[in-house]
């Protein structure tokens, strides 16, 4: 949910390539009672496919992020706290996490349940960081039997840990989404 550049490559935009994603900048979310608006989007692909991760600001202001793939919707929000977990702080320095180990937060087990190592090939909208094609990044989601999730994300030497829940993307009572040949987009969605 972050990238790694220099001054030199600030301006470098990539064209994203075409995906079926319902969303686009400026579909609105209302999520427990909060009003969310799409504001940027980083593409990243691996070996077996690609993601999309939406940068959603919330009617306070503040930022979280809005996971994209295989027709899940994850919503999460930084927790820097959980860099001082142990196997985060190792993980940061080149430990690998393998799938299956297990993690504590905020007194729910959670699972490493998928290991991607994956590079960017585009952005779009206003992000806080520039994110490059080509940034590489290791990504662990760790989830939990009740639908919570912590994805913790490797590129350099940095790692951020993002924690919140997986939603189908009905619960997430989108707006202004993106009309696809071949799916007739529902009116609450336009």
């Amino acid at each position: 949910m972050h990238g790694a550049a220099g001054p030199e490559d600030l301006g470098k935009v990539a064209s994203l390539p075409f995906d079926v994603s319902p969303l686009q900048l400026g579909t609105r979310f209302r999520v427990d009672g909060i009003d969310f608006l799409t504001l940027g989007r980083v593409r990243w692909h691996w070996q077996d496919g690609a993601w999309n991760e939406w940068l959603l600001e919330a009617a306070d202001g503040t930022h979280c992020w809005l996971g994209e793939a295989m027709g899940l919707f994850m919503l999460t929000a930084e927790r820097p706290d959980l860099a001082q977990d142990p196997m985060i702080a190792r993980f940061a320095v080149g430990v690998e996490i393998k799938l299956g180990q297990a993690m504590q937060v905020d007194g729910h087990l959670l699972r490493a349940a998928d290991i991607r190592r994956a590079q960017c090939v585009g952005s779009e909208g206003h992000l806080p960081f520039p994110t490059l094609p080509g940034t590489k990044l290791t990504n662990v989601d760790f989830r939990s039997p009740d639908g919570l999730i912590l994805s913790v994300q490797r590129v350099g030497g940095e790692v951020t840990a993002w924690f919140g829940t997986i939603y189908e993307f009905a619960d997430l009572n989108p707006r202004n989404a993106r009309a696809i040949d071949g799916w007739t987009l529902p009116a609450y969605m336009q």
